[in-house]
């Protein structure tokens, strides 16, 4: 029997060569393990760098995502970064909804006192087209039920707050994206001669972004710009060429053109999505508001902004916000005044400043 490698004496030449055998078999496997590890580790090293330039790109991808603060934790497409004031029912109530694009916001600060008022302003404007929503500044929301809309209507209470400070608060951009135009009118207001579907229909072939109904009545008409013009469906302008404060065809800012009054504006969606960022939260009264809304007129106020002269609207000038008895009503209004013009210094103190703070703010009307 041959003798095995196992066995081998060194005095066979033949037994030899299996120690050597074995080193060089040892050896290209060494060889061929290393060299494979270089491979592997060339091949790691570029599918790395592949990963990190892939993770680069979609890291730069992901911070050009422009995500609402808070939402970075979320993945992007679960984010609901709008939403309405649609009542949802509690099952499937089989009522066909209204198509929104069909929809429009109604929004007014309300007390009961003026509650026949409002009533019919609120009858003027169509369920099928209208959304309404009443803030209630005097708490008595309750009065309200007995009227048919009551229930279909969003109704928000606070009491003493003013039309801008509920605005402000429940009116975001992101809530009422799905409405068209936003009516945000006072509550003493006469809508004999006021028809909103007819009023729409003039604003949209005027290109109006932002616009009021003519004021029928010289009575509580505080700018001549809003009052009505018999024969006329829109108007833009007013002229003034005796005494102060002149307004004639070279007039280009407030109160001669690119105006409307406070108390019954009515503002497209994208005007909107500006006089939001534009109402200041604590200054609640507005005043000096007015002058600088013809920046959110989404061009040229002068021809974006104006005032509907065929549907037409009676300012009663009713009290509202105050006091229950005259005496105290009176007091109270001299105080909300003197506030409100502390306000307007206020904020035309802030425009002012952020104007001249803005670097990269450039103003067209300058």
């Amino acid at each position: 029997m041959k003798a095995s490698c196992s066995a081998f004496t060194l005095s066979d030449p033949k037994n030899r060569l299996c120690p050597w055998s074995f080193l060089i078999a040892a050896s290209l496997l060494c060889g061929a393990y290393l060299a494979g590890n270089a491979l592997i580790a060339q091949e790691n090293k570029e599918r790395l760098a592949r990963w990190r330039l892939i993770y680069s790109m979609q890291s730069y991808a992901c911070q050009s995502q422009c995500r609402p603060s808070g939402s970075e934790a979320l993945p992007e497409g679960i984010v609901a970064r709008t939403s309405d004031l649609e009542m949802r029912p509690l099952w499937d109530s089989g009522v066909p909804k209204v198509s929104k694009s069909s929809l429009n916001l109604l929004a007014i600060p309300v007390g009961i006192k003026q509650k026949e008022i409002v009533n019919k302003i609120v009858e003027k404007f169509p369920s099928s087209d209208f959304v309404v929503m009443l803030f209630h500044y005097d708490g008595a929301v309750d009065a309200w039920r007995d009227l048919a809309w009551s229930d279909y209507a969003i109704h928000v209470s606070a009491i003493n707050q003013t039309k801008w400070w509920f605005a402000k608060r429940f009116l975001h951009p992101d809530i009422v994206t799905e409405y068209n135009y936003i009516f945000l009118w006072d509550e003493d207001l006469g809508v004999e001669n006021f028809d909103p579907k007819k009023y729409l229909s003039i604003v949209k072939e005027e290109g109006l972004e932002i616009s009021q109904p003519a004021l029928d009545s010289k009575l509580n008409v505080h700018n001549a710009l809003t009052a009505r013009i018999r024969g006329s469906k829109v108007h833009r302008r007013y002229y003034k060429l005796k005494g102060s404060g002149i307004c004639d065809e070279h007039s280009t800012a407030p109160p001669c053109t690119g105006w409307v009054e406070m108390m019954a504006p009515v503002f497209s969606k994208k005007a909107w999505q500006c006089v939001w960022h534009l109402i200041q939260n604590d200054l609640i009264h507005a005043w000096g508001l007015d002058r600088q809304l013809g920046y959110c007129a989404q061009g040229d106020r002068m021809r974006n902004v104006g005032i509907v002269d065929e549907q037409y609207i009676v300012h009663l000038g009713l009290p509202t916000l105050g006091g229950s008895s005259n005496s105290s009503r009176d007091h109270s209004r001299a105080k909300v005044r003197d506030q409100s013009v502390r306000e307007m210094k206020i904020f035309e103190k802030r425009w002012k400043g952020a104007a001249e703070k803005d670097e990269c703010w450039i103003d067209p009307y300058r």
